[in-house]
């Protein structure tokens, strides 16, 4: 397998513009007789099929949801960032673009990033044609703030809804191509399987999950756009349909799979309070603007009220650690430094297997300071869901909060032009693994899903399909569409026949799987932690195919049938997290490896704990392929080369 970028040369505020211009075209009158499959219709899917509708293809659309406004880019909270400098304090195109290479912790492509944070000056005036309310100031110009890893505000939000707002914007414009004709909608429609003919992607083979029937959908080419792989984990910020199946089932027919071990861990999130929850839910990182985090200096103090503990015994540990950056510290650090205080015995609220999992995010200064009517103008609607899933009023006493899985940096290898390694296999958003490196910074990812839908999609998917031309001699009948079909058709009667006499449920397999990954790939990881979990997996994973639970039949809805499908897909991508894990022995952003740590330096006041990456070794994407069912994977590098940013270690 050769992993080629096909990234431009020349100077990189060029790039992107002489890339376009050099792409071929398809002739307008010969748009509509291109068709496009769109798997996916949150804000990358969704944008980049109305795009391409609109262009003139024939586009049909599929989401596992009952409608495309379901698509888990509405739970997104804090803000999108654009490079727009409304504010005037020193931001510019570049240094978003520096930014986001720094705060991935020099593990992404530069002309991506670049490209990313160019296209970021559109996405704002994209939207606000669309209708999307973002937040304005008094006079009516748009409002910024702050988000993570950054000292400007370029950060664009609508109160602590803004992926709501931004969704039902790419819906609208969606809904009116789905209302003309020009694209054709399949909710409640699941991605099983990948058709791929001669070396190239032909279709997908999806279940209906009202009538459990499988069907070969045919295409000249296939975008995936289903997001991210964080459920892998049971317990995460994701929606609990958020699955791996679609990308997972691409990989396992070609398509490499990219730096899987770089997985996000939030650093907002209300903790977990037992072992009986199915999720977690995330607190916006905006709030780390007005809030200040602190924990107890004596673990004596860990049970007190915290307005009983006076200033001089709390602990601002990241503002003490880090006073440029302070509370808005990228997402790893302040994660990894809220597990340290923890482990350490400072935690607060309950106890989960005899440690508290839990810091403070306070708002009485910013109360004090501003009023709570200003306070409840910026996050209202966060204080209002805090207060009826906690019970606890966050006007009155300090939120507690702790790091929960929420996003995946990790996904299938794509070229620049978004081109994963089988041809006509498209893959946009979270569910490739371009921009972000080894750590996605806060308010980044709806910026990436809205480049890739309405600014990237439109000019690649016309140039592959102008190179490679229309797509003949495939149809229902091939014997590659039967296979596949016939495959999946077998996959299903099998998970039915055995679950029919299984002991466990699915989700008692999955809370497993998600304990075995959280403990040993989650914030911190170590080689002896690895070994154990990929001698744990497989065993595990035998034993679910042997021993799941599956009621009913694979003839209509069966929700338990879905989910073992999507369990037995992350059972896979958890051992290949593991691996890649064990085999990138350094640490870089999310991928923390305790053996990998800068120590304490008295001299310098230097705190340590931070990462220490092998630029000599690991400044490349590890992609890996894909040898058959028992087989071991293969891991394939592309080279990392910095040509405008000065390989450094990272600084806050």
């Amino acid at each position: 397998m050769e992993l080629r970028s096909n990234a431009p040369t020349g100077p990189i505020e060029k790039r992107w513009d002489q890339h376009k211009f050099s792409m071929k075209l398809v002739n307008p009158a010969n748009k509509r007789k291109f068709k496009v499959i769109v798997v996916g219709t949150g804000l990358a899917g969704g944008a980049g099929a109305a795009s391409l509708a609109d262009l003139g293809y024939d586009v049909e659309a599929f989401c596992y949801q009952d409608s495309p406004r379901r698509a888990h880019s509405i739970a997104a909270q804090g803000g999108i960032n654009a490079a727009k400098n409304y504010q005037g304090d020193g931001d510019s195109i570049y240094r978003l673009f520096y930014d986001t290479v720094k705060g991935g912790d020099f593990r992404a492509r530069e002309s991506n990033v670049y490209r990313l944070a160019q296209v970021s000056v559109d996405i704002i005036d994209q939207c606000a044609a669309l209708g999307v309310p973002f937040a304005r100031e008094y006079g009516g110009l748009l409002a910024n703030r702050s988000f993570g890893g950054a000292q400007v505000s370029r950060t664009f939000y609508a109160r602590g809804q803004t992926g709501q707002q931004l969704l039902l914007g790419a819906y609208s414009h969606l809904a009116r191509t789905i209302q003309s004709g020009k694209v054709k909608m399949h909710p409640r429609c699941e991605m099983v399987d990948l058709i791929v003919v001669d070396g190239r992607a032909r279709g997908i083979v999806t279940r209906d999950l009202v009538t459990g029937k499988a069907e070969a959908h045919l295409a000249d080419a296939v975008i995936l756009a289903t997001g991210g792989y964080g459920n892998v984990f049971y317990l995460s910020t994701n929606a609990k349909g958020c699955n791996t199946s679609a990308i997972w089932r691409a990989h396992r027919k070609g398509a490499a799979f990219a730096n899987p071990c770089f997985t996000q861990i939030h650093p907002t999130c209300i903790p977990q309070a037992g072992d009986y929850q199915s999720k977690l839910t995330l607190m916006s990182e905006s709030l780390r603007n007005d809030g200040r985090i602190w924990v107890p200096r004596k673990k004596e103090d860990v049970t007190k009220d915290p307005a009983s503990i006076p200033e001089k015994d709390r602990y601002y540990y990241l503002e003490e650690k880090y006073p440029a950056f302070g509370n808005l510290m990228p997402r790893d650090i302040a994660s990894r430094q809220a597990k340290f205080v923890c482990d350490e015995g400072l935690g607060v609220g309950p106890e989960i297997a005899g440690v508290r999992r839990g810091v403070y995010l306070d708002f009485a200064a910013a109360i004090a300071r501003d009023g709570q009517s200003a306070i409840a103008e910026r996050y209202g609607n966060l204080f209002e869901m805090y207060e009826r899933i906690t019970g606890e009023n966050p006007y009155k006493v300090p939120m507690r909060i702790y790091p929960a899985t929420h996003y995946t940096m990790g996904g299938l290898w794509v070229d620049y032009n978004l081109m994963s390694t089988v041809p006509g296999l498209l893959v946009a958003g979270e569910a490739n693994f371009s921009d972000h490196g080894a750590n996605r910074l806060g308010a980044s990812a709806l910026m990436q899903g809205l480049a890739d839908g309405f600014f990237i999609l439109p000019y690649v998917v016309g140039h592959y399909l102008a190179t490679a031309g229309k797509s003949t001699g495939v149809d229902a009948s091939h014997p590659a569409v039967k296979d596949a079909v016939a495959a999946v058709e077998k996959r299903v009667s099998t998970f039915i026949e055995v679950g029919q006499h299984g002991k466990r449920t699915v989700d008692d397999y999955h809370r497993e799987l998600g304990s075995i990954i959280w403990n040993h790939c989650g914030m911190a990881r170590s080689e002896k932690g690895l070994k154990q979990a990929l001698a744990k997996l497989p065993e595990l994973h035998a034993d679910f195919r042997k021993n799941v639970k599956v009621l009913g039949s694979g003839e209509g809805l069966n929700r338990e049938l879905e989910k073992a499908m999507r369990v037995d897909d992350f059972f896979e991508l958890g051992a290949l997290m593991c691996r890649d894990a064990l085999e990138r022995d350094e640490s870089a952003g999310c991928h923390f490896r305790e053996e990998h740590q800068t120590k304490d330096d008295p001299a310098t006041k230097k705190y340590g704990g931070e990462c220490v990456r092998n630029d000599e070794k690991f400044a490349h994407v590890a992609a890996w392929e894909w040898k058959g069912e028992g087989q071991a994977e293969v891991r394939h590098a592309e080279a990392l080369e910095y040509e405008f940013i000065k390989l450094a270690q990272r600084s806050y």
